[in-house]
């Protein structure tokens, strides 16, 4: 029938797609491997066969690491004056054991600035998979549950094909062909009100589609490439560490969260293992704490939960978070599930209330518009993000968070600070959501390590580190920060934009030292001061610079990098911000330090505003992406919404970047990058008349 044909076809294409993915990923994966064991002397062989195995006389025929040994055939070793069948077999079989053991643990990485045909070919794999879009592991699976139900019918049904088949069934034969007939039927109008047909047969077509140019593919992982690894390690055979990725906790609790069923229908995006027991955690534990650290994606879990909730008919829910944070809590819902975000601050914050109130949907506010947003609403689920702004008890953002807490039927905190050594501020929490788990948080679980604190506070509190969960994770993870103008940032922005001054525009954005901008700024610095991490700060603007620096204070910036520092300068503060103890702040004109320095001592990286120029902020950012770096570079670029920023990067994507990735990926760029850049006069020219049209301000032609 032609319901199991089209099931059967998106089946095997989607099987085949990734039977793609994982034959690109053996070479690479054994390379790494290769390279791994090719650093370890071969003495590490005693280790594995305590000690029983003599490797002298390997090392003497030229076998001096594990790699060299892992490569050869018994044969081979066999060859080796002193080495006879016995120690041969044995040393083979410990290079291999090591090898194994390497191979669970390798990463492979897909950098897009050394392209090779290897990674080529695994990253157009992946893009394969990726186009057909976020729904497609949903049609697959709907595609497997149709096919494993049909496998089970139609033999059943079989007799009714024709009255002499019906008659020497039996009567029992008669009634399971009846029922097995109905049932398919069943089956087949469910599948046609649900619009499968169509599903599977798009979804083939998109499977069978005929692969990217290469370029293509790199460009596109350039700009999601956190969803190709996430497919990478969804498809990964290797099974991760489950009680890191479900942070320790005990079984009990585990075994309640993992019985969550998901309803994931709304949602535009594929989780992660871990994300997905995250969202199952909220929602199976009711009133908790989601601390993973930065990166892990607390947002899309929460979203995830949200979705869950409304694709069960919930209908109101609460978003409450900084102000610098807002923007990106509404695009995030928007882009990442079906659901209808509202924002309620500012001047029209009031009306916004009223009707989210009697429309529903996800509102989205700040802590301070909470406590004038009017008596609290019983909603599905509160969200409070950057959950360490109510620690304090007697704060009126705490107690205006605890009067909408009282009446939701979930709340989930979030924060990404860490909070193990901060018993005080801890408790704070735990006692706003499960007070009766208090008792178990009086420091002594401190004290047998973070493990054991985690296992005590599993009733509340869940918390994954990168490093547990993302070891396939690219070296950098970016992130767009988007903020709004404040009173006397929109005040110069639009002088600026009605004295045609495209440089102005970009600057108005730092036009007070408590601009959205700055003081997002401030949060972040503040963030990496928690975990000892040092910052680079890049503009295009010395202005911009100076007012960054008078707001995060001299006592936490090393410096001050501009186009007018010597060469001899340049360096010492450079050496004084990697010598310095711990935490610090570099700020830099992009110009100035985007090419020639070396500042992988600084594991995060902060854009003051878009550039012109693509590869300028490639090479600002490669900076401290490079050899040596050894922590996970977090890019955060801050963007004003509807303004020169967003223009920048509407005009800057597409074709523009697609044309900037063949670019940077030939010889002449490698020798001429500003010369195959876009026009800077061109691309002024447009967002200016754009903004003036939009903004109805008129004034001189732009210069």
């Amino acid at each position: 029938m032609e319901l199991r044909e089209l099931a059967q076809s998106v089946v095997a294409d989607h099987t085949a797609a990734v039977a793609r993915v994982r034959e690109a990923l053996v070479p690479l994966r054994d390379a790494e491997v290769a390279e791994r064991l090719g650093a370890m002397g071969v003495e590490r062989l005693k280790e594995v066969t305590e000690g029983r195995l003599r490797v002298a006389a390997l090392e003497d025929g030229g076998y001096r690491t594990v790699g060299s040994v892992w490569a050869a055939t018994v044969g081979e070793l066999q060859l080796v004056p002193g080495v006879g069948a016995l120690t041969a077999g044995q040393a083979l079989a410990a290079a291999r054991q090591i090898g194994q053991a390497v191979e669970r643990t390798v990463t492979v990485w897909l950098d897009v600035d050394e392209p090779d045909a290897r990674t080529t070919a695994l990253v157009v794999a992946l893009h394969r998979l990726l186009a057909a879009g976020p729904g497609l592991r949903r049609t697959v699976e709907a595609a497997r549950e149709i096919e494993a139900r049909l496998a089970e019918l139609l033999p059943a049904a079989r007799p009714a094909r024709g009255r002499l088949r019906m008659l020497v069934a039996g009567r029992e034969g008669r009634a399971r062909a009846r029922a097995a007939v109905a049932a398919i039927e069943e089956l087949t109008a469910d599948a046609g009100r649900r619009g499968l047909p169509g599903e599977f047969r798009q979804a083939s077509v998109d499977l069978l589609r005929d692969p990217p140019s290469d370029v293509e593919a790199w460009v596109d992982f350039e700009l999601r490439s956190a969803d190709y690894y996430s497919l990478l390690a969804e498809l990964d055979a290797r099974p991760p560490d489950a009680e890191a990725a479900q942070g320790y906790v005990p079984a009990e609790i585990g075994d309640r969260v993992r019985a969550e069923v998901l309803d994931d229908s709304l949602l535009k995006v594929s989780l992660r293992g871990y994300q997905s027991f995250g969202a199952r955690f909220l929602l199976a534990q009711r009133r908790v704490l989601l601390g993973d650290e930065m990166g892990l994606g607390k947002t899309v879990q929460a979203i995830a939960a949200l979705a869950h909730l409304a694709a069960r008919g919930e209908t109101h829910f609460l978003v409450v978070c900084p102000a610098s944070v807002l923007i990106n809590w509404t695009r995030e819902i928007r882009a990442r599930s079906a659901l209808r975000p509202l924002a309620a601050h500012g001047p029209g914050r009031a009306e916004a209330f009223a009707r989210w109130r009697t429309d529903g949907g996800v509102a989205v506010t700040t802590f301070d518009a909470l406590r004038v947003a009017g008596e609290a609403v019983a909603t599905a689920m509160l969200v409070v993000d950057e959950a360490h702004y109510v620690k304090n008890a007697g704060a009126q953002r705490t107690r205006a968070v605890a009067e909408w807490a009282a009446v939701a039927g979930r709340v989930a905190y979030l924060t990404g600070t860490p909070l193990e050594n901060r018993v005080g501020e801890f408790r704070a929490l735990v006692r706003q959501l499960r007070p009766e788990v208090l008792p178990r948080v009086d420091g002594r679980e401190l004290v047998a390590g973070s493990q054991a604190f985690r296992r005590a506070v599993a009733p509340v509190y869940l918390r994954r580190n990168q490093e547990d969960v993302l070891t396939e994770l690219p070296a950098v993870v970016r992130v767009d920060e988007w903020e709004e103008f404040g009173p006397q940032d929109a005040a110069a922005y639009r002088e600026a934009v009605a004295s045609g001054s495209f440089m102005a525009m970009r600057r108005a954005a730092y036009a007070s030292p408590r601009s959205m901008k700055v003081r997002r700024i401030r949060e972040l610095v503040a963030e990496a001061a928690e975990s000892g991490a040092k910052v680079v700060i890049f503009s295009y603007f010395r202005s911009v610079l100076e007012t960054v620096g008078k707001a995060l204070g001299s006592e936490r910036v090393t410096g001050l990098l501009s186009g007018s520092t010597t060469v001899s300068a340049r360096q010492r503060l450079v050496d004084a911000f990697t010598a310095a103890d711990g935490h610090a702040v570099l700020l830099s004109q992009i110009q100035a330090g985007g090419v020639g320095l070396n500042l992988q001592a600084a594991s995060v990286v902060i854009l003051c505003e878009p550039q012109i120029k693509p590869t300028m902020e490639h090479q600002a950012v490669a900076r401290a992406h490079r050899m040596g770096q050894v922590r996970t570079v977090r890019v955060h670029r801050l963007l004003v919404a509807d303004s020169v920023d967003q223009r920048m990067l509407e005009t800057l994507a597409g074709k523009s970047a697609l044309f900037d990735a063949y670019a940077r990926r030939s010889e002449v760029a490698r020798a001429t990058p500003d010369a195959l850049d876009v026009s800077e006069g061109e691309l002024a020219r447009r967002i200016v008349d754009e903004e003036r049209a939009r903004l109805s301000t008129g004034g001189p032609p732009p210069a």
